[in-house]
Formats: C-alpha cells, structure tokens, sequence
C-alpha cells in the first residue's frame, strides 16, 4: 500500500507541474497578434466533378 500512495502522489506532483506549467505560459507571455493572409486557388470553390 506505501508504494500506491508514493506512486499517487509522484502522478500527482508531475501533474501539479504540468498545470503550473499552463498556467503560467498562458496568464504571463505575451503574444503579438497578427494578421494571416492565405491565398485560395479558385479550384478549390467549387467541388470536383466525379
């Protein structure tokens, strides 16, 4: 039973780890929006026939 609860509790740290981690990547870094311009073939509208 000890080796359950060390195992549960080593899961539970890393995981604990793992949501700081998200947290702070999205509450702290800043990002930089910008615009994304795609350009479409005019094939690509219309669907091909079989």
């Amino acid at each position: 039973m000890p080796s359950l609860f060390r195992f549960i509790v080593i899961v539970g740290f890393i995981a604990g780890l793992g949501y700081v981690a998200v947290f702070s990547l999205a509450n702290f870094i800043k990002y930089q929006p910008r615009e994304i311009v795609v350009t479409v073939p005019p094939d690509k509208f219309f669907k091909q026939p079989k």
